[in-house]
């Protein structure tokens, strides 16, 4: 099937577009528990970027989950195809010249280094966002963690199903002792300090 597809040159190129924003284009993938605070810090740091004049998406795993990947279980070959339809997804916003981030628990460090290998070495930033078991059944925002451990919610990561942590990524939050302000002050110093976004003008 793919024999018969060629691919179309756009005259506008990622380039183009990137100075057009007057910003570099890249992911900010967020990994870590349910609860640990992604979605959050995420939210925080988008309204940050855009009161800036960054242009910027967020992809939201429950959000994606409700539309583009309803039909997907969270059984791990369909949390592998999750993941590879965001990071296609990721790859068409950055090649719009938008900053993106994206909050999905994304368990499997395979998962996440496909994702990573979809772009140019600059332009993917994982952060981990850390946070201790107690904590997150103590926060249990949405009850999951107490459907998880009633038997419930099958295949639910960190109960039934494994996260594994990623070996080196470029940011680490830590939400047991950070909040998320301080979290996000984090991220934007670790943005302007390598060059991803232009410097504020004092």
């Amino acid at each position: 099937m793919t024999s018969n597809l060629f691919w179309h040159h756009q005259d506008v190129s990622k380039k183009a577009r990137q100075l057009l924003n007057g910003h570099k284009s890249f992911v900010i993938w967020f990994t870590g528990l349910s609860g640990s605070g992604k979605s959050t810090i995420a939210n925080k740091l988008d309204r940050s970027l855009y009161r800036n004049a960054i242009s910027t998406y967020l992809l939201d795993g429950d959000n994606l989950r409700m539309g583009l990947n309803s039909d997907l279980s969270f059984k791990p070959e369909d949390r592998a195809e999750n993941i590879r339809r965001v990071g296609e997804v990721a790859r068409l916003f950055v090649d719009a010249g938008i900053v993106v981030l994206a909050t999905f628990v994304s368990p499997y460090r395979e998962d996440r280094e496909f994702v990573r290998s979809l772009f140019n070495k600059d332009e993917f930033i994982e952060v981990y966002v850390k946070c201790n078991m107690d904590t997150l059944k103590a926060r249990d925002p949405k009850g999951l963690y107490k459907k998880a451990l009633n038997g419930e919610i099958e295949n639910f990561t960190g109960i039934s199903d494994p996260y594994e942590v990623p070996e080196d990524p470029e940011i680490i939050v830590d939400t047991n002792m950070m909040s998320a302000s301080v979290c996000v002050k984090q991220i934007q110093n670790y943005l302007y300090n390598n060059g991803y976004l232009p410097k504020k003008s004092s």
